[in-house]
């Protein structure tokens, strides 16, 4: 066991304590990994807040980068010195739903409680989704790791864990966007901004952004939105039909876990259109419609984790937009803070103003 310093969550709505924590080396199949960046998401908000319920004490964080530090027997896919994307993605690679090609969905429990972290007394401590990176050090297993080129920063590819395979996944695998398709983005927040930009990259006719504030609306169009529409006003869903020459969209990308956003997203679809549902309400909120609506128009809803990326597949094709100029990741970053700071950071965000902000670890 080493001694790393770690932000922990003791009690749900209340500050993360930053304390010494004990990291296990690797076992099979896992790699060590040093982290440079952890974004903060609010879905590691969520959990602190204890929307979802979860053991506790715990670690969150799983949107991060670094460096392979050390590697367990049978590691094949990386090596001590690589500079890899941290993802909470941990597919067994066998059960029906990995074999069907959505790693995403892997149906092999992992449990958190028996991971790689202790207190420092030695007692339980979770590894939230599999990862706690808001923490110096984190042991993962190795599917969970993507490589990267050793010039790309690691504040930026940080991103690339969470926040823009989820959006810029959404649109490319979920809603199997095609060129000239129109789309509406409901939120502009950091999953919404990456929706926006994905559908830009898949060729989108037309991309509306909703959402709350001039301020995020301005934002979206910094990142390919070709209108906004301010949610505030009456029916914003017909300022959005205005918008795409008097009709509905395609896709709807709920980015948000509002239920509101969810109840009015099928307003903004055309005939044939899809709601894709990425944010995540609290356990038990719950959105009513009228199914008849959606079953007279040939409307659909499709639930969408993580982006229903394929890691190896999607983060290099990722990277490649990033260094071809075609993927922003650096205007993303609204602040970067210690790990000391986390509360701070995570105060900025709850605020609604930043798009990320990141915790960055000297080594």
């Amino acid at each position: 066991m080493q001694t790393i310093k770690a932000a922990v969550c003791h009690e749900f709505g209340t500050p993360l304590v930053i304390e010494n924590i004990l990291l296990r080396a690797p076992e099979m199949g896992e790699v060590e990994v040093t982290l440079d960046a952890v974004a903060i998401c609010h879905s590691d908000i969520s959990y602190a807040d204890g929307a979802w319920g979860g053991s506790l004490p715990a670690v969150y964080g799983h949107e991060a980068a670094g460096v392979v530090s050390a590697v367990g027997p049978g590691v094949t896919g990386a090596a001590v010195g690589d500079s890899v994307v941290v993802t909470l993605i941990r597919s067994c690679g066998t059960c029906p739903t990995c074999a069907g090609g959505q790693p995403t969905g892997c149906e092999t429990p992992y449990d958190g409680d028996k991971g790689p972290i202790r207190t420092e007394q030695d007692t339980k401590l979770h590894q939230a989704m599999a990862c706690g990176a808001f923490a110096e050090k984190v042991v993962v297993d190795q599917k969970q790791l993507v490589k990267i080129p050793d010039t790309i920063a690691k504040d930026a590819a940080s991103l690339i864990a969470c926040g823009v395979i989820t959006g810029v996944g959404a649109v490319v695998n979920a809603a199997g966007l095609r060129a000239g398709h129109d789309v509406v983005v409901i939120g502009a927040g950091g999953v919404g901004l990456n929706a926006i930009q994905g559908a830009r990259i898949a060729g989108a006719r037309r991309i509306v952004a909703v959402d709350m504030t001039e301020e995020k609306l301005e934002d979206a169009k910094a990142f390919g939105a070709t209108h906004g529409v301010l949610a505030t006003g009456k029916s914003p869903w017909r300022n959005s039909y205005k918008a795409l020459g008097g009709k509905g969209a395609e896709a709807v990308i709920v980015t948000v876990g509002a239920i509101p956003a969810y109840e009015q997203a099928p307003r903004y679809l055309g005939r044939g259109g899809k709601v894709i549902m990425v944010g995540m309400p609290h356990s038990g909120a719950m959105a009513s419609y009228e199914p008849v609506v959606l079953a007279a128009v040939g409307q659909g809803m499709v639930g969408s984790k993580m982006g229903d990326v394929v890691i190896q597949r999607d983060i290099p094709w990722m990277v490649d937009l990033y260094q071809q100029g075609r993927l922003q990741l650096d205007s993303l970053i609204s602040g970067r803070w210690t790990l000391d700071q986390i509360n701070e950071a995570i105060a900025d965000t709850k605020s609604g103003t930043a798009r990320r902000n990141v915790i960055m670890f000297d080594r």
